[in-house]
């Protein structure tokens, strides 16, 4: 068996099939999984890549071998395999390398009720049980086939009012990937319009990597909202669990704008709730929840994070800037198609005096996208930047000493360094995998997000 330890990451499962990954690999996970959680039955997904279905049977395999009851849901996304876990109230197993290049795979891992596994919450100890599986029960348990998809669909459509929007032209660019099999299904009998792209399940990634929080990879959605003067566009990722938006001008949406959004439709279904946002998110995040009667709570990049902060105060949304949204409605796990159906309701159904809610439609003037989200774009962000260095900590405590001392400059170390004044703010965090400093810059105006962005990449990438 291959080095468990070379895939083993944070939040998942992940690497090269078969390399890396293979058959005996996920076997021996599934029965540590089953092992570690004493769980009587596991429900298991996977995506379109070529390797996801056999992967999935060996996880099956080594789950039933230790006894437990597997149930086989098939073709799914990720947030289906979160819809399963909660409804049925039983851990999961999905087989995805979500956004990453066809060469890849991997198994994301959740406990009933869709509680997020990762290396602080039981994924190490999985690792270990793998590497010395442990003995088969004396009774195998039994695979059988479940279909959620109708289930999930209806779920969804439970959570969101669509009953009264207006007719929409919707653009979906699904990569090839699992929102192509989905996103007909939860959109049925709207009256909607839409425009696919690349709806083919093709794990290989023919027309490019299902990936939107690259430009590169919303080019085609861009084009296709403009010629058919969609009034919307929808790109999700591999497995369909991030969506990212694009407005009728074929201009991308800020993840930041779409959390506003759906942060103020919650609110008015809920006064008073509190919102989770990570720190990367924009400043207008946490200024638009408290005007609405929120609480905002900022918190670190990443689900596991933000995920334990919404289940410890009970938040009823959570937002981030790569296009994860979480739902404490959805067992305060992330669903792109979720978040894809609180913007359709808004921009269905706008109301004249404010952000849209899910109340009675209104008679007030229809807007396009771009005017609905105009007040939720305050500011000028750099989006993220990465900066290869040979010292991820020298380098940031460089940057941290340039900074000190300067008039009206706060600093945290939530997640990284973040400097902030009344007029900026700029995060410089590692990454966890790779030799990289992510740089993130926002501020007032688009010289000052200019002026602050060059400086502190030339302190971050002088040579040493």
């Amino acid at each position: 068996m291959g080095d468990l330890a070379s895939v083993v990451k944070a939040y998942d499962i992940r690497g090269v099939v078969p390399d890396q990954l293979d058959e005996e690999v996920a076997e021996a996970v599934g029965a540590a999984f089953a092992a570690q959680t004493g769980a009587g039955t596991i429900l298991t997904m996977h995506d379109m890549r070529a390797s996801s279905a056999w992967l999935a049977d060996a996880f099956g395999r080594g789950a039933a071998a230790q006894g437990a009851g597997v149930l086989a849901a098939g073709l799914g996304s990720t947030d289906m395999l979160y819809y399963g876990s909660g409804d049925l109230g039983v851990p999961g197993a999905m087989v995805t390398a979500s956004h990453n290049p066809a060469q890849y795979n991997g198994i994301k891992l959740c406990r009933a009720g869709a509680k997020p596994v990762g290396i602080e919450t039981g994924l190490k100890q999985i690792q270990a049980l793998a590497e010395r599986p442990p003995a088969p029960a004396p009774v195998p348990g039994s695979v059988t086939t479940v279909d959620l998809l109708p289930g999930y669909a209806d779920f969804l459509r439970k959570l969101v009012d669509l009953s009264a929007i207006r007719p929409l032209t919707v653009a979906v660019d699904a990569g090839n990937g699992m929102a192509g099999y989905t996103v007909p299904k939860v959109l049925h009998g709207l009256p909607i319009t839409l425009i696919p792209l690349y709806f083919e399940l093709d794990g290989t990634f023919p027309n490019h990597v299902a990936d939107p929080i690259n430009p590169e990879n919303v080019r085609d959605l861009q084009r296709a909202v403009v010629e058919h003067h969609a009034d919307i566009g929808l790109a999700f990722d591999g497995d369909a669990d991030r969506c990212f938006v694009v407005d009728e001008r074929g201009e991308v949406v800020s993840p930041s704008a779409l959390t506003a959004l759906i942060a103020t439709r919650e609110l008015a279904r809920e006064p008073g709730a509190t919102i989770i946002h990570n720190l990367i998110t924009s400043r207008a995040v946490p200024e638009i929840i408290s005007a609405h009667g929120g609480t905002a709570v900022r918190t670190r990049v990443g689900h596991s994070f933000i995920k334990a902060e919404m289940a410890r105060t009970g938040a009823v949304f959570g937002g981030e800037h790569s296009g994860h949204f979480y739902f404490r409605d959805f067992w305060f796990a992330d669903s792109g198609m979720l978040a894809a159906l609180h913007v359709l309701a808004a921009l269905g159904r706008p109301a004249p005096d404010g952000p849209a809610s899910d109340g009675p439609a209104s008679d007030g003037p229809v807007k396009p996208l771009s005017q609905l989200l105009a007040e939720y774009s305050r500011y000028h962000a750099s989006g993220e930047i990465n900066s290869r260095v040979a010292d991820q900590a020298e380098a940031t405590a460089r940057v941290r000493q340039t900074f000190a001392g300067r008039p009206g400059v706060t600093t945290d170390e939530l997640d990284g360094l973040t400097v902030a004044t009344d007029r900026w703010w700029f995060n410089l965090r590692p990454s966890n995998t790779e030799p990289l400093l992510r740089l993130n810059v926002e501020a007032d105006s688009e010289a000052a997000m200019a002026a602050l962005r060059d400086e502190v990449l030339g302190i971050v990438r002088k040579e040493i």
